[in-house]
């Protein structure tokens, strides 16, 4: 499984990068908002961190879009600034006609805010680059998510597409256990999920026994 970053602040991302050895970011509006700078400054800047990588950047199109061909423009523009640069295009049926209008070019795809496995399987079948689920906007308003990951993920590999799943929204170590255990082939999250995720009272009860230990070992 890789995991991704789900951020677009630079500091973050750098110190991801460095200290986790994390394999892609996804950003979207709220996360360029939160970072209090602009789209066209965060692409500039991430794209100096990852352009000498494999890493890959999500960048979203503009949310307004509502039209096929419109949305296919604004990916071709995004695609262009970095080939690290992958292009979220939401799950509706003119963002997954974008998708198969992009069919040939080079810009690569992720659906994103697919909520359930005919979302999925329909992206697989346009040729998208990873497919985004959505389980934190679920779980946060009661939906069950046991069979919602593995679901998918078997709608886009039981039939060999090579689309990759990406877990988002991801909010908890609860949720990151879902996606191991349902086979995803990514998860992102954001910098506080992870660092959550690193501790656990079992981890520092353990060290704690062994300290006492060792501070009692003759010398």
């Amino acid at each position: 499984m890789k995991l991704f970053l789900d951020s677009a602040k630079i500091d973050e991302i750098t110190y991801a990068i460095e200290k986790w050895g994390i394999e892609g970011v996804t950003s979207n509006p709220k996360h360029i908002r939160k970072s209090g700078k602009s789209m066209e400054y965060f692409m500039n800047e991430v794209k100096k961190v990852v352009e000498s990588t494999d890493i890959t950047v999500s960048i979203e199109i503009n949310p307004h879009l509502n039209q096929a061909e419109a949305m296919a423009e604004e990916a071709k523009k995004i695609a262009s600034i970095c080939k690290n640069f992958v292009v979220k295009i939401p799950a509706t049926e003119e963002g997954l006609y974008a998708l198969k209008l992009l069919n040939g070019s080079d810009v690569k795809v992720n659906v994103t805010l697919v909520f359930n496995s005919f979302q999925a399987l329909q992206a697989a079948r346009m040729g998208a680059y990873y497919i985004s689920p959505f389980v934190g906007w679920r779980e946060e308003r009661g939906e069950n998510n046991i069979n919602f990951i593995s679901d998918i993920v078997s709608a886009v590999h039981n039939y060999d597409f090579k689309s990759e799943v990406l877990v988002a929204a991801v909010r908890n170590a609860k949720q990151i256990n879902e996606a191991i255990n349902a086979k995803a082939d990514i998860l992102t999250a954001g910098f506080d999920v992870y660092k959550n995720a690193f501790q656990t009272p079992y981890t520092k009860m353990g060290l704690d026994i062994f300290s006492e230990a060792w501070d009692s070992i003759e010398r």
